[in-house]
């Protein structure tokens, strides 16, 4: 029998990965639990609250998430940061005698503070998964974390062909609120180009992206990746729309087609989703482990 080892203790400040960043977090329980259930292999997991997060974000992960809080892993966290893609450097404003304005920095300070308390005070978005579409979800993250397997790529149907064919199936279905589908559809295509590379994958995918991204370079993320990551964006976009500034009526109704499409794609899930996952060459496995 497995002896009972946590690395992080209940109350212990840690950094841990969520998507392809690390985060600060706090642990708020640990448990042992049976961690792979076809092979009955246990191990800990630990509940965390991201710093800044809502509640709502709290989620169990493996020990393999979660990073001691010290000085070699903030300087890995800093890192991760600085080669996030798209983020912008800023640099500091001078005076004319060449010295830094602090009243710059500290307004900058204030109002990244005042924009996190906002964001934490906006009503929450809730966008149900079907129980089928959770699954593949869990069986999705075990796949690439756990037995570390590959979508392969590029996927049929893709992203794209995804929308269209959802799109086909309204057409029978006469609405006054078209306009609304038309630019919901072309949202949801214009958030995946612009999440995938940023928080939709994991670490053990990042190199497949690299790759991919060489091999098909005047295609767009959404031509490529298929529903398993598209369904990942679904699992985001509260905290997508918690950011924007859409009024209620606006959110409301984008809701309620993100909705119809997770029923559509629970409906259709076996034509949409994979039933197996590739196995990561050697040549693969080598590059990811350098």
């Amino acid at each position: 029998m497995t002896k009972k080892e946590f690395a992080f203790e209940q109350g212990e400040t840690v950094l841990c990965f969520h998507g392809p960043l690390l985060y600060e977090a706090k642990i708020l329980k640990t448990d042992w639990r049976v961690l792979d259930p076809p092979h009955g292999d246990e191990g800990p997991l630990y509940l965390v609250h991201y710093r800044g997060w809502k509640q709502t974000w709290d989620e169990w992960v493996p020990e393999s998430r979660a990073l001691k809080m010290n000085e070699v892993n903030l300087a890995k966290q800093a890192s991760l940061k600085e080669s996030y893609p798209g983020k912008k450097k800023t640099v500091p404003k001078t005076t004319s005698s060449g010295e830094s304005s602090n009243r710059g920095k500290n307004r900058s300070k204030d109002t990244s503070v005042d924009k996190e308390e906002e964001y934490i005070k906006r009503p929450e978005i809730k966008i149900p998964i079907p129980d089928t579409l959770k699954v593949q979800l869990v069986d999705d993250w075990e796949n690439i974390t756990k037995h570390q397997q590959l979508v392969p790529l590029p996927r049929t149907p893709s992203v794209a062909q995804i929308l269209d064919m959802y799109k086909d199936s309204k057409k029978e279905k006469k609405s006054k609120s078209d306009e609304i589908f038309q630019e919901v559809l072309a949202g949801i295509k214009a958030y995946f180009d612009k999440c995938l590379g940023n928080i939709l994958l994991y670490r053990f995918e990042r190199q497949q992206y690299v790759d991919i991204r060489k091999k098909y370079v005047g295609k767009e993320d959404s031509e490529i990746y298929g529903a398993e990551h598209l369904l990942r964006l679904f699992v985001q976009f509260p905290s997508l729309i918690a950011h924007t500034q859409m009024d209620q009526d606006a959110i409301n109704a984008l809701r309620e087609n993100l909705v119809d499409m997770l029923k559509w794609m629970q409906k259709n899930h076996k034509d949409l989703i994979l039933s197996e996952y590739e196995n990561a060459s050697p040549a693969y496995m080598s590059i990811v482990k350098s």
